[in-house]
Parts: structure tokens; sequence; C-alpha cells
């Protein structure tokens, strides 16, 4: 069963900075897309960072502090996270897709919580 396992969350002062890694196990598929989200109570889900063949982009409010890599090869995604501000406080999503054999498959992380404090 193709599951994605998240690590490197947790409590950071403003300033700081945390690594947060994303990896697709239990598949032969290479992921043609992962991506790091982020949702706060009450709150839409948020795009943080995609990472596909074809580029990455960012979403505005981390563009210039959080730095998206990946490796396809190991079906990985890494999200360096700098400058935290306590408005980076959220539970942080691992989501990624695939071509399966039949359709393409989308998988959602079980979340990783960043606490930013003042």
């Amino acid at each position: 069963q193709v599951q994605l396992v998240e690590s490197g969350g947790g409590l950071v002062q403003a300033g700081g900075s945390l690594r947060l890694s994303c990896v697709a196990s239990g598949t032969t598929f290479r992921m043609s897309a992962m991506a790091w989200y982020r949702q706060v109570p009450g709150e839409e889900r948020e795009l943080v960072a995609v990472i596909t063949r074809g580029g990455i982009k960012y979403g505005d409010s981390v563009k210039g502090r959080f730095t998206i890599s990946g490796d396809n090869t190991n079906n990985t995604a890494n999200l360096q996270m700098n400058s935290l501000k306590p408005e980076d406080t959220a539970v942080y999503y691992c989501k990624a897709g695939y071509f399966g054999e039949k359709k393409y498959v989308e998988l959602w992380g079980q979340g990783t919580l960043v606490t930013v404090s003042t």
C-alpha cells in the first residue's frame, strides 16, 4: 500500500529554521509531483510549494524563505523553511501524485505540526 510519511515538524522560535521530509513508500511508481500544503484550524488548506518535472512553484507567503527539493528516484520531497514567522504555524501536509496502472493517483500524508513561537 502506497503511503506518505512525513517528518521534521516541531517547535521553533521566530527567525529559526526547520526541515520537513516526505517519503512515498510501498510503491515502485515514481512520483510525478510532490507538494507541501499547510492548514490552520478553521482555514482552508494552503499550497506552500510544489515540485514537478516541469518546475517548482511557491505560495506567495513563503517565497524567498522556503525551498522545496525532491528526488523522484527515492520518491522524497524536502521542505527547508528559513526565517520562520509565527504565522507559519500550521499543520503541514505532504501531497504526492503518480500515474498508476490505470489512473492518476493522489495521496496525502498524515500531517506534521510546525509551531513558531514569538
